[in-house]
């Protein structure tokens, strides 16, 4: 049941964000690319579920996850190069944070890499690497933090730059 739940919220909370990001111009606006253009600013919103009572206190409770820390800002990197990403969340019991791209959980492979450090009993620390960047990389990456109280959600947009001399 719980997991049904979270598979529950985690779909709504991904139709939403879609809807925001249309919104902003960012998903969705075929072609736009580049600095200035679509950006993309991550803050928490309330997701409420259809004929669930709202004060139950499920999203506000005091040990629910919570992403305390993050990357906030639009990446341009430079082919080749290293792109990182840095997540921090805490919650009771410790949330589990989970990397996507583009909507779609990342996995580990040879050139992508996730380090965590637990602090306490209820902080973790998470940094993701892509070492080295190549065009495929450019898209909206994201960390879930989540544990059996709340789910939270920041995302971060990154696109490639060429220099020619």
């Amino acid at each position: 049941m719980k997991y049904r739940l979270i598979v529950s919220i985690f779909l709504l909370v991904m139709m939403l964000e879609g809807m925001v990001e249309a919104a902003k111009g960012g998903i969705g606006r075929a072609g736009v690319r580049g600095r200035g253009r679509g950006r993309i600013y991550s803050a928490r919103m309330p997701v409420i579920i259809p004929g669930r009572n709202t004060n139950s206190g499920y999203y506000e409770n005091k040990d629910g996850a919570r992403i305390i820390k993050s990357s906030h800002f639009e990446l341009d990197y430079m082919l080749g190069r290293k792109i990182t990403f840095f997540c921090m969340a805490r919650g009771f019991p410790r949330p589990e944070i989970t990397w996507y791209k583009d909507d779609i959980e990342l996995y580990h492979h040879k050139f992508f890499q996730v380090h965590e450090w637990a602090v306490g009993n209820d902080t973790i620390k998470s940094k993701m690497e892509i070492d080295p960047a190549t065009q495929k990389d450019a898209g909206y990456y994201s960390c879930q933090a989540d544990n059996q109280y709340a789910v939270d959600r920041r995302g971060f947009r990154t696109d490639y730059v060429m220099i020619s001399y």
